[in-house]
């Protein structure tokens, strides 16, 4: 009986152990839009790029990966379960998702505390160095300043 109620409460819910790299990523993402409490089509759409990129798929693939990561997103309580699979990636990859975090945080020209503090966390569970982090913002905020004039 102890046993049954161990398992229960340690045992990973479904869409966990299922869960994919794709989903992982796309999920985090979606975390950084929101974590300004304002998630826009134009931070969708960057999800979509994003995800279309780095898994080579088409805009309807991308669009069906970030509706089925918004969903597994929307049922969780942190970013754990997706760093998990997401520190399994190289460092180019991590690069990628940081920058990728980056430009989603920063396309509505503002850089709260929030999230700063969630790339921060991301990166702490995922074994990134936020000295990296804070060079790939450098990037991306001197890119996004480039294409505004």
């Amino acid at each position: 009986m102890l046993r049954k109620l161990f398992d229960k409460f340690t045992s990973k819910p479904a869409e966990t152990k299922s869960m994919d790299l794709q989903t992982a990523i796309c999920a985090l993402l979606i975390e950084a839009a929101g974590s300004d409490e304002a998630y826009t089509d134009k931070e969708r759409r960057l999800i979509e790029r994003a995800v279309a990129a780095h898994f080579a798929l088409s805009e309807e693939e991308a669009a069906t990966l970030r509706q089925r990561a918004e969903a597994v997103q929307s049922n969780a309580n942190d970013v754990h379960r997706f760093t998990k699979i997401a520190k399994t990636m190289n460092q180019a990859g991590k690069e990628s998702l940081i920058g990728d975090l980056w430009r989603i945080i920063l396309s509505d020209g503002e850089r709260t505390p929030h999230e700063e503090t969630l790339v921060r966390q991301i990166c702490g569970l995922i074994y990134f160095p936020d000295v990296e982090s804070g060079r790939i913002r450098q990037q991306v905020e001197a890119e996004l300043a480039n294409n505004k004039g």
